[in-house]
C-alpha cells in the first residue's frame, strides 16, 4: 500500500512553492522530520499534523488521503 500521507505532503509542499526547509520552518517542525515524512520513512504524530494544518490552512483529512 502506498503511503498516501507522503504523496499528499510532497504534492502540497510543491503547491506552496516553498522548499522543504522553509515549509518546516513555517510549520514549526524540523526539516529532518519533513524529509522523513515525504520519503515515507516514518509517519508524523498528531501534533505535527496539527501544526502543518494550522500553519497552511490545509485539512488533515486531505493530507491523510481521506478526502480529495
Amino acid at each position: 500500500m502506498e503511503n498516501q500521507f507522503a504523496v499528499r505532503l510532497n504534492d502540497f509542499i510543491k503547491e506552496t512553492g516553498l522548499s522543504k526547509r522553509k515549509f518546516a520552518e513555517k510549520a514549526g517542525i524540523s526539516a529532518m522530520s519533513v524529509s522523513d515524512w515525504t520519503t515515507g520513512k516514518i509517519l508524523p504524530n498528531a501534533e505535527s499534523i496539527f501544526l502543518i494544518c494550522k500553519a497552511f490552512n490545509v485539512s488533515a483529512d486531505y493530507l491523510l488521503g481521506l478526502i480529495d
